[in-house]
Formats: structure tokens, sequence, C-alpha cells
């Protein structure tokens, strides 16, 4: 995609909605922390479910850990791998108590070291929490970035690479939102609405997906 398109690209996305935000609900950069690593392989509004009553309780390392492993599996039993996602929740608060006195740190490397933090969860804290223009690719980004020819890759991190190099000022912050939001509305992964994406004439995907067909009246 050209440069000038690129801008289009964004400034067409950021006119339609110009304050994103991620879909995933918590109170602080603590819950949101936690709810970003239960959402892994798990929709935002099936976390948000699980986790609505959960951070009620709970709103800090501290209160994770006397609620328990067992106390937290029985919260988010309704997500994938919570077995699993219990135990790093426990485990990553732990480590915040321990070494970062129960603050959520802002670098990519100290969030890194935490159990079940990977580099897309920490781009995701970075940007949400601390405003970090960080590119936290999921399948939505990957399949955006190379089906529109905004950012291709074969790798996640070959496509974050590629949106870092392209994507311009003022619309890098904000930049990861957009693309999820249309990577999960408009641009579906079996069949993009191409007929109402806005940023359609831009995009390098051919063909492109016609309207549906109007329903027979009888």
């Amino acid at each position: 995609m050209k440069k000038a398109d690129v801008v289009e690209f964004y400034r067409r996305l950021a006119e339609a909605n110009p304050h994103p935000e991620t879909e995933l609900e918590s109170v602080n950069h603590y819950t949101l922390l936690v709810a970003v690593v239960l959402s892994a392989q798990a929709t935002d509004a099936g976390v948000n479910k699980a986790t609505r009553a959960l951070f009620a309780q709970v709103d800090t390392p501290q209160k994770m850990l006397a609620l328990g492993l067992d106390g937290l599996k029985h919260h988010i039993r309704t997500i994938g791998l919570f077995n699993t996602k219990a135990k790093n929740v426990i485990a990553l608060s732990q480590a915040l108590v321990d070494e970062h006195g129960g603050m959520v740190p802002s670098n990519r490397d100290a969030l890194e070291k935490l159990p079940g933090v990977g580099r897309k969860t920490a781009n995701v804290v970075m940007n949400v929490a601390f405003g970090a223009e960080t590119f936290a690719v999921d399948t939505h980004i990957f399949r955006v970035g190379n089906r529109t020819g905004l950012a291709k890759g074969k790798t996640v991190l070959a496509v974050e690479k590629r949106l870092d190099a392209v994507t311009p000022q003022p619309f890098r912050v904000h930049a990861h939102h957009w693309l999820i939001l249309h990577g999960r509305y408009v641009c579906k992964a079996r069949r993009p609405e191409c007929w109402r994406c806005i940023v359609a004439d831009l995009c390098a995907f051919k063909p492109k997906t016609p309207p549906p067909a109007p329903e027979k009246t009888v």
C-alpha cells in the first residue's frame, strides 16, 4: 500500500471512530492485565462476562492472592483454558507483589517476565494503560494487515514490525484498536463485508465480496 493510501486508510478509520477503546472491561491497570491474559484464545465478550463479578471483588494482586487459585477458577470457569490461566494469574500476581510493589510495570521486558504474559499481551497493556505506540497483533490484525496490503507478513512479529514502520502520526497510538475492530466487525475472516467497508477502494483484496442478496418476499 502506498504511503498516501496508508494515511487515507487510517484517516477514514479515525474519522469513523475518533476515540477507539479496548472492548475488554477493567477497572485499573492490574485488572486490565488480568483481562488480557484471560482473553488468549477467548472472546472479549466471554472474558467480560466472567470478570465483572471478579473485578468487583478483586482489583489488586494482593486481593487476588487472598482469593486464591480455587476462588479464581470459580469465577473464570467459563473461559477456555481456565485452569492454566488461573495458575498464571496467581503467579503473575505474586510476582507483581514480590518484584514491583503490587504495581503493573510499564516496560516490555518487565511485563514479558510475568507468567502468562507474551509479547501481544505486553503490547496491549503498554498501549491501553500507558499510551505506548505499540501494535498488538492478534488474528484480526494479522488478517487485516495481510488482506488489505497495509502490513503484509508471514508471522505475527513480521506484521507488527511492518505496522510500526508504515503507521504515521497521529494514528500510531490508536492504530491497533482501529484494526482490531475493523477485522472483528467488517473485514471478517470467512466473509469480509466489503460492500460496507469504508476503506474498500484502498484495499488490495480481490475480488471484493458483494452484498448479500435481498431476501425474497412471498
